[in-house]
This record gives structure tokens, C-alpha cells and sequence, in this order.
């Protein structure tokens, strides 16, 4: 027979205390059943507080939040990758989404991004510049893959789905980190296989700029498009 939590075990103790000390006593029935019923609601909770020894796991399952996106980090960036995003982070701390700047689609999300981004807490880079492939580096990326968008933070990276879900924590929408929280209860692998399938086909969806976005004249302290040299 499995023995209950010593949590459990306790509050069975005090609740047999207690009726033995009633029972001694001139009390009234309703004293009594309102002391079984107390004991009875601090048992359950007890129970429930354990790691799933009594606790219905359907009702756990409900109770738990999803988790946030999981930062994948280079875990053997090289030097100059290191060096390149050290200068990048060094005096402006703010996130860096790594974007394909010739990418319709993709454009339409760096300017909804900016519209709802007013105090301006991201950075943007696109992929194909100077600093978005040091930066792919870095976060252990072949510099040459623009297959999908990154968030790169100062201590992480995040990519397809779960940089999309991250980044929408940052915008002034409340809606979106909302939403983003809801997303996190879908498996990875299926928010990715959307993902992808989406950007596969972004360029036949709305087709592809002449030049690469490396800038915007209304938004000059939020793009990054050259990599700063070592030292600087």
C-alpha cells in the first residue's frame, strides 16, 4: 500500500487530534462537522501541493503555465562572432531581430513591429548585412542561412516560432503577449512545421524586394547593418 505524503500524514494527525479532544467535550454536532470539513479541505490541498502523489494529473496539466520560448545559444560561437556581438551589446542592450531583408512578407512584419514598438525596445538587422550574419554566428547558424527570422538577445538567441512568440512579448500591443503565451501551449515541433511552411513560400506569397532593407530614414537608431570592428 502506498503511504501518503508526510504533508498528507500531518494534517491526518491533527484532524484525529482535534476529534479526540472534541469528543471529550460538550460540543455540538455542527462544531464537529466543521471541524471534519476544514480538516478535510486542508487535507486535499495538501495532497494537491505534493509532486503528483495524490493530485489528478488532468488537473495538474490545466494548473501548470506554459513555459516561455527557450533561448538556443551558440554553444561554440567563434571569436570574431563573439567579439562582433560583445560590440553590438556593449553600450545598447536592446534585442536584435535578424530579418530577410528582401522578403515582402518579412518587411511588413519589421514595420508592424516598428508601428507597434513605440519606445523603440527592439533593434533590427537584416539577415543578408554585415552585422545580421556575424550575428548568425553567433547564435550557432550557418552566416549564409536566411531560412528564418532570429530574436538575439544580449545571453541568447531564438529562432522560427519561438522567436516570433518572443518577440511579441515586447510590443505594446496587449493582445499579442497574450497570444504569445497561448502559442507556448502548442508543441514545438508543429508551431515549427507552420513556420516553415510559411516561409518556404514567402516569396510567392508577396514576392521579393529589388534591393535588401538595411535601413529606415524614420528609424536610423533601430537598424543595425554594419558589424562593428573588434575593438570599437
Amino acid at each position: 500500500m502506498r503511504r501518503a505524503p508526510p504533508a498528507v500524514a500531518e494534517k491526518k494527525r491533527s484532524f484525529c487530534q482535534a476529534t479526540r479532544f472534541l469528543s471529550g467535550r460538550h460540543v455540538s454536532t455542527t462544531t464537529l462537522r466543521d471541524v471534519a470539513l476544514r480538516a478535510h479541505f486542508e487535507m486535499h490541498a495538501a495532497s494537491r501541493a505534493v509532486s503528483g502523489t495524490f493530485a489528478s494529473p488532468s488537473r495538474a496539466s490545466h494548473a501548470s503555465r506554459a513555459p516561455p520560448p527557450r533561448a538556443r545559444f551558440a554553444p561554440r560561437a567563434s571569436a570574431g562572432a563573439g567579439d562582433v556581438a560583445g560590440a553590438l551589446f556593449s553600450t545598447d542592450k536592446r534585442p536584435i531581430i535578424l530579418f530577410d531583408g528582401v522578403c515582402n512578407l518579412c518587411n511588413g512584419g519589421v514595420n508592424l513591429a516598428l508601428d507597434l514598438d513605440p519606445p523603440g525596445k527592439l533593434r533590427f538587422a537584416a539577415l543578408q548585412s554585415d552585422a545580421g550574419r556575424a550575428l548568425l554566428a553567433r547564435a550557432g547558424r550557418d552566416p549564409s542561412d536566411i531560412s528564418s527570422i532570429v530574436l538575439v538577445e544580449e545571453h541568447g538567441a531564438y529562432v522560427k516560432s519561438d522567436a516570433v512568440l518572443r518577440i511579441a512579448t515586447y510590443l505594446e500591443n496587449p493582445a499579442l503577449p497574450a497570444a504569445a503565451a497561448l502559442g507556448m501551449f502548442f508543441p514545438e515541433q508543429l508551431r515549427d512545421a507552420v513556420y516553415d511552411l510559411v516561409a518556404a513560400n514567402r516569396y510567392e506569397l508577396l514576392g521579393m524586394k529589388d534591393e535588401c532593407r538595411l535601413g529606415d530614414d524614420r528609424f536610423d537608431d533601430r537598424f543595425v547593418a554594419d558589424a562593428p570592428n573588434r575593438g570599437e
